[in-house]
């Protein structure tokens, strides 16, 4: 059986490319898989939904740091806020898992949680089909790589 190599920081991106801003997620995890490259102990996962087998990555992760879009923030506001796990999970889910969910299959699956997890989010002002960003999304990419990169090297220390 092959062992698992503990990751530092795991980036865990959500979103569709093909929906206009909800495509920021992995959008910015392209970003940090370029800015990172030369650090191995920071692995990216992007992908169109969170799902539950996601909860062995993050078993293997010393913090998680999740993003994506927003749509009950203002267009274009990015913000980072801490993330703990859900209360308590009412069977498993087969599709979609918000972050604070996947913390809590991680814990009853594997009896862990990562000693940081945050979420990066962006308010969507589109998810209309189409593979750009609006103009309040596309304004906040500066601030959302910053947060990104300042968590990753504060985490990764």
């Amino acid at each position: 059986m092959a062992t698992l190599q503990t990751t530092c920081v795991l980036i865990l991106a959500c979103g569709n490319t093909l929906r206009g801003d909800d495509g920021i997620g992995p959008w910015l995890a392209n970003w940090v898989e370029q800015q990172f490259a030369s650090q191995p102990a920071i692995r990216v996962i992007a992908r169109q939904q969170w799902t539950p087998d996601l909860a062995q990555d993050i078993a293997h992760s010393e913090s998680v740091l999740f993003i994506d879009c927003s749509i009950e923030s203002p267009p274009g506001y990015a913000r980072l806020i801490r993330v703990e796990p859900s209360k308590q999970t009412e069977g498993l889910a087969t599709h979609h898992q918000g972050a604070s969910q996947l913390l809590r299959t991680t814990q009853d699956l594997y009896g862990y949680q990562p000693a940081k997890a945050a979420i990066l989010t962006v308010g969507a002002g589109s998810t209309e089909l189409g593979e750009t960003f609006s103009e309040p999304v596309q304004n906040a990419i500066p601030l959302a790589c910053a947060l990104l990169e300042s968590t990753i090297l504060e985490w990764s220390q």
